[in-house]
This record gives structure tokens, sequence and C-alpha cells, in this order.
């Protein structure tokens, strides 16, 4: 069977790539398990190429249709992962480009999508960002209604729309991942307005100093990168008739503050013989607004009833990124 992964050059996309080879098959059109045989990664850029002869990189741009469509072919792509997206701060600044990207390109793929042979699963990574203002719950759940308080929001909540209507039809069998913030993400900060939940682990244990632009005290959902790419794979796998009209299911999360992120982390250090970088309050009134309209916790039930997993202790997700990532 052949997949296609959006945002293939990404984080996420080259951890799913690879845990995909590593696992070598998913259900196919057939209903059981078929060879992954091809996995087309498609993304604006790679910054490694795979040794992997069943890997083949696509260098382009998702709002182009045509590249979309020679990516995902008109032959039987059985899988289709949708991960590729402008992140969300850069919709905040550039409203055009995030519709042009977000929105466009997800119609591209869902449009190839219904234009390729068979019945293909797609899997489309949303956001708890759907969520916002003053229908926000305490937890949020999947049955809390979507009023993003955010362009990049707005773009995910349409894209989960779109995803449900194409199901509807016979389009393809379509299932949205509404995700968390996900924490550890290695490298730089990135221009997304969630960037700080991951410095404030990445950059004190690699002994830099982290600017904090949140309060202290602000809850906030997340999971790990591991668990992340492991209910991608598991919701792919959920027989369509058990997710019946409503194709997005919210994953599981942690409800993590800044103090308890570094009480975490002077415990991991104690362990490890780690000397810390400094957290130091550097408060941005953009970002904790943006911040302020995210959901502070979230109920996965529908996701585990389904058999997705539930993210491991929040010291585990930063031990396991000291062991995939950190090398100091």
């Amino acid at each position: 069977m052949k997949v296609i992964i959006t945002g293939g050059g990404g984080f996420l996309g080259s951890q799913l790539c690879q845990k995909l080879l590593e696992r070598g098959e998913l259900t196919g059109p057939s209903g059981g398990p078929e060879k992954i045989t091809e996995i087309v990664l498609l993304d604006a850029v790679f910054h490694r190429s795979s040794p992997d002869p069943r890997v083949r990189q696509i260098t382009g741009d998702i709002s182009d249709r045509d590249t979309v469509f020679s990516a995902i072919g008109s032959d039987a792509a059985s899988a289709i992962f949708h991960l590729a997206s402008m992140v969300s701060g850069e919709c905040e600044e550039r409203f055009d480009d995030a519709l042009r990207v977000n929105l466009d390109g997800g119609r591209n793929v869902f449009e190839a999508a219904r234009a390729a042979a068979g019945r293909p699963r797609v899997v489309f990574a949303s956001s708890i960002a759907c969520f916002g203002g003053e229908t926000m719950q305490d937890p949020n759940t999947d049955r809390t209604k979507l009023t993003p308080q955010t362009t990049y929001g707005m773009t995910k909540a349409i894209c989960e729309l779109m995803v449900n209507d194409h199901s509807r039809k016979g389009h393809f069998d379509g299932r949205s991942a509404r995700l968390p913030t996900v924490i550890v993400r290695p490298g730089k900060p990135n221009a997304a307005a969630s960037s700080w939940a991951s410095g404030m682990f990445r950059e004190p244990l690699a002994g830099e100093p982290c600017l904090l632009p949140v309060r202290r005290d602000q809850s906030h959902p997340m999971t790990g990168y591991r668990t992340v790419i492991e209910s991608l794979i598991a919701l792919h796998e959920v027989p369509a008739d058990r997710l019946r009209d409503d194709r997005t299911i919210g994953l599981p999360a942690h409800r993590v503050t800044p103090e308890l992120a570094e009480s975490v982390l002077h415990e991991i250090a104690a362990e490890h013989g780690l000397r810390l970088g400094p957290i130091t309050d550097a408060f941005d009134a953009r970002i904790q607004g943006i911040v302020s309209n995210w959901p502070v916790a979230v109920e996965g039930a529908r996701a585990i009833a389904l058999g997705l997993p539930q993210p491991p202790p929040l010291k585990q997700i930063v031990e396991q990124y000291l062991a995939d990532f950190e090398t100091r």
C-alpha cells in the first residue's frame, strides 16, 4: 500500500514516517493489514533525505493543486496523513496566507483523496485551537462547541467539517485528530503561539534560558510527541463504523503549567546531574492573549474508548525527549 504524509519534512511528519517504516503495515482497503510499499512525503522544505528506498520526497507548496494531486496520484493511495499547516502565530499575522495554505491546501488534499482510486483513509491533524471564547469548558470535550478565537483555529475547524462531509458522502474514509500542544519539540522556537510549551523544557535542559511569555499559572493541555504519533496511527486503524458521523477525536492530554514544568525539570535535573538554564519571565501580551483563548484542559474519553493511547506521566515525556534528542 501507498502512504502519503503532507508536512512530511516537519517534526511530526518525519517521526510518523519513521514509525510507519518500522511498523511496515497498516490496515488497507481489504480490511486487513497490508504491507507499506511506498511513503510519499510532501513538504516545502526537507532538511535531510531518507535512506529507505520506500520513501519518496516531493518538495512543493501544499496550496498548489497540481503539486498535491501529483503527490497523491490517481492510483490507489490507501492512507493519507494530512499534517501540513501554517502555525498559530503565523496565521494571526498573515491572514491571506493562512487561508491559502491551511484552507486551500486542505481542500487540495481532500479533493485529491476523493479523486484517488478506491476509498483511502485520510487522517487530518487538527488542533485544540478549534475551541475558544465564552463557550469553553473545563475540561473541553468532543461535544464542546467550536468557537475558535484565532485564524489558525478557524482553519482547523473548517477542515474538520470538510473531513466529516467528505466522509458522509463516501468520497474517502476521513478522521481528524484534535491535537493538544505537543511537547517537547527539538530545535529552535517557531512562530506558534504555543512554542513556549516546548521551550520551557527544551532550553533549560540545554542549559539555556527560557523567556516565558505567559503567566506561570497558565494551564494548558499538553501531550508527548511519541503519544501523538501512536495516536495518529491508532486513529487510522479504527474501523469506520466505530467513528459514526463525528469523525473528529480529541486526544487526551495533561493539564500543565509553567510552575509544574519547572518542578518536573528540577526533579529530572537532580536525577540526571543536569545544570538547568533559568525560566525567566518575559511577558508578551500578544502571546498571552492568544493562549488565554485556548482551553486549559481537555478530556479524551472518546479517544481512549476507541483504543487511542493516553500520554505517559509528564516526567516520562520529558525523559523521552532527553533520550531521543538531547545530547549534552
